[in-house]
């Protein structure tokens, strides 16, 4: 370690792979916005936020895979931290968030930007609304930056019309709710055909289409929007890929 520089912490480290997981892989650099608002947040300077997430670059197994080392001065802590949210996104997230609501003197629910005064329901059901808006929120955001505010399928970029959609439906797997490897970035209309199983994608990350939609006499708009698509692959992200072993379990559903 370099004179006058001091020890990351293990609070900072959690609230640093929060900020990995919520920007594009190609703005994690000294002289974007949010990396040098977290700076502030922290008491660090920009440059040491950009190495940091350097760091956890060499972690990624997505970066891995296309041959992207990361930074090669990683400590054991950061390795430490990177698995703690790497065998459980959904605990991890959501410490993480509620140590920034705390370190930012706010709430989870507003850094969320979830309104409590919409949900009507008391107690028990109030806050169980509550925590899944929240999760919604956390997944949401994390789609978008992993998938570069595009739609994998379209490149559709209208935020207004991107869902950030779950591989394994929110209500059958608790635990990887906030998995950022069982998320994909679609628009509305793929949205609910992939929902349906009216798509999938394919282990290879190829788009496959149902044969419901195949029939004679198609209209021009079923095959602009599903049957051109057919056998091309997804823009795939630059960081978080789709984990193959989910995709497999939505084959199992496709029509």
């Amino acid at each position: 370690m370099k004179e006058g520089q001091k020890l990351w912490t293990r609070d900072e480290l959690i609230l640093a792979v929060n900020l990995y997981c919520k920007l594009p892989f190609g703005k994690m650099h000294k002289g974007n916005d949010e990396i040098i608002k977290f700076a502030e947040l922290i008491g660090r300077t920009p440059s040491s936020i950009a190495l940091k997430l350097g760091n956890f670059t060499s972690f990624d197994p997505t970066l891995k895979e296309r041959g992207i080392k990361g930074a090669a001065n990683a400590s054991k802590l950061d390795k430490k931290i990177w698995n703690e949210f790497y065998n459980n996104w959904d605990a991890a997230l959501i410490e993480s968030e509620l140590l920034l609501a705390k370190k930012e003197h706010t709430t989870i629910e507003k850094l969320n930007n979830v309104n409590i005064s919409e949900i009507l329901k008391e107690d028990l059901e109030k806050e169980r609304l509550v925590k899944t808006r929240v999760n919604q929120s956390i997944f949401r955001t994390m789609m978008l930056a992993t998938y570069n505010n595009k739609c994998c399928i379209t490149q559709i970029e209208n935020k207004e019309l991107l869902i950030a959609s779950h591989i394994i439906p929110w209500a059958k797997d608790e635990k990887n709710r906030l998995n950022p490897m069982n998320g994909l970035l679609l628009n509305a209309l793929h949205d609910k055909a992939f929902e349906n199983g009216l798509i999938t994608i394919a282990e290879d990350y190829t788009i496959k289409i149902s044969s419901s939609f195949k029939k004679k006499n198609v209209s021009e708009s079923i095959k602009q929007n599903f049957i051109d698509f057919e056998g091309k692959q997804i823009h795939l992200p630059d960081k978080f890929l789709p984990a193959k072993e989910f995709l497999k379990i939505h084959n199992e559903r496709f029509k």
